[in-house]
């Protein structure tokens, strides 16, 4: 156990990926793409934030967690996507998500995302290398 409280070394504001091609998968396979990556004193994500670029139908937009640099992925969680069609008074889909014991330890620790639809949405990741 550590003596003293470690806290925020470097704070990024962002790591993104935009994901396109339509994956049903919930295995980890076809190719996630990669959002972050961990750093060698840990990463600490904060929130994850879903923001569709158009049209949106029922689907998913999932995030998938590996601990091998990529080579193995499971999922870590899923965002439902609704229905929307974004006007001058609609706004697109948007979704985020809070996370208080998100932390990357290493660089060999990965999230990435997909969508399950091929719909086109910006995938954004907040948070701080420790």
């Amino acid at each position: 156990m550590a003596s003293n409280p470690t806290y925020a070394a470097n704070p990024r504001a962002v790591d993104w990926v935009q994901v396109t091609t339509a994956n049903t998968a919930r295995d980890g396979s076809g190719s996630p793409s990669a959002l972050c990556q961990g750093s060698a004193a840990g990463l600490k994500i904060t929130s994850i934030q879903v923001q569709a670029t158009g049209n949106t139908t029922a689907g998913m937009v999932r995030i998938f967690l590996s601990t091998d640099s990529g080579v193995t992925w499971r999922l870590f969680d899923e965002f439902p996507v609704g229905a929307v069609t974004p006007s001058a008074s609609v706004p697109a889909y948007r979704a985020f998500k809070n996370y208080t014991d998100l932390v990357l330890f290493g660089t060999a620790v990965r999230l990435a995302a997909t969508t399950h639809n091929t719909e086109t949405f910006n995938v954004f990741a907040f948070g701080s290398d420790l």
